[in-house]
């Protein structure tokens, strides 16, 4: 834990597990911050990566002696948080994952300043899939999960306001008590800690605030499979936020039932004509509207790669996320309760 009197000013806590792809793009831009360096730690919790990710973290750890790399033996990025965060000093925390990018030189000063004007304890932050770079089908995975049709309502991910929010969706800086006050990531989470802190944040009635000057862009997924795969994570976290915290949110629920009704249909029309027609009216309707969808990306974002990716990307989306949650539902309510077989003692003399 911190004491009072740290020689830093800002704990940079960053969870990674096979980033070589991004994490060194994205410790430089760290260290090219308008910042003093001497005042700002590091903390990589790595949870074995293999990839070379350690290597390119030791780099920067010779160049930079506030850098702390440690092991994230759970290899969750709820207990990499926490081991970042119990591993540091500094008041004000900054959350980034390993695979981002910082669009300014501005944002460690930013968040001080914005701690300081505000007095909020927790800081919120844009963060768009839009870094530069990205080929057609990344982009075309960006615009989609951006639009009211790929996208939970009520996010703050992708908003441009100022002022006091509720950081539920988008807090990502925090001031030490904060961690004091409510406790740390829940480590029963392998996705959407982030989320159950933040709301943890809220119900505690700790004051937050977001800005567009905080903004930290992240990667899309790169292919169908690695979407489908992040959906799924995504949809088992949200089942089990909503049965931790006894929510029940229609839009949460949403796609697992639209899942759930699609496949009842499937297995009616085997017996009945009635089903069948429902079935079809259903798919008709649901492709209706993601090639409209697609469509009109293509022409508002003047992205051609909408029009070709979006019929499967929003599916994707869709079906991923309601899978996930049935997958939690599953787990929880049918898998977990199982009566397990007795104990049966051989004798092998």
């Amino acid at each position: 834990m911190a004491s009072s009197d740290s020689k830093f000013d800002i704990a940079i806590v960053m969870p990674t597990l096979n980033e070589a792809k991004f994490i060194g793009k994205t410790l430089e831009q760290v260290y090219m911050q308008d910042y003093p360096m001497d005042v700002v730690e590091v903390v990589v919790a790595d949870g074995g990566s293999t990839d070379g990710t350690r290597e390119i973290v030791q780099s920067f750890k010779n160049r930079f002696g506030s850098l702390q790399l440690l092991d994230n033996h759970p290899r969750l990025p709820s207990s990499g948080r926490n081991i970042g965060v119990r591993n540091s000093s500094a008041p004000y925390i900054l959350i980034l994952d390993g695979h981002t990018t910082l669009p300014g030189k501005t944002l460690l000063q930013d968040m001080v300043d914005i701690f300081k004007k505000t007095g909020a304890k927790c800081l919120c932050r844009p963060q768009p899939l839009t870094p530069p770079d990205l080929g057609e089908f990344e982009k075309s995975v960006a615009l989609c999960r951006a639009s009211i049709f790929g996208h939970k309502p009520g996010s703050e991910i992708y908003s441009a306001v100022e002022g006091v929010v509720d950081p539920t969706s988008s807090g990502a800086m925090y001031h030490r008590s904060v961690f004091d006050e409510i406790g740390y990531f829940d480590e029963a989470f392998d996705v959407y800690e982030d989320v159950d802190f933040n709301y943890r944040v809220h119900q505690a009635g700790i004051k937050a605030y977001i800005s567009p000057r905080l903004r930290v862009l992240y990667y899309p997924r790169s292919s169908l499979a690695g979407l489908w795969r992040q959906m799924v994570r995504y949809g088992k976290g949200q089942f089990r936020f909503s049965h931790k915290h006894r929510l029940f949110s229609p839009v949460q629920w949403l796609a697992g039932a639209g899942v759930a009704g699609f496949v009842l249909l499937g297995l009616l029309s085997l017996v009945s004509s009635g089903a069948v027609s429902l079935l079809k009216t259903g798919v008709g309707v649901y492709l209706l509207m993601t090639v409209f969808f697609s469509a009109y990306l293509a022409h508002k974002e003047n992205h051609t790669g909408c029009l070709l990716f979006g019929p499967l990307i929003f599916p994707t989306i869709h079906f991923g996320l309601g899978f996930g949650f049935l997958s939690g539902l599953w787990d929880h309510y049918v898998k977990q309760h199982r009566p397990k077989p007795p104990n049966v003692d051989f004798d092998l003399t």
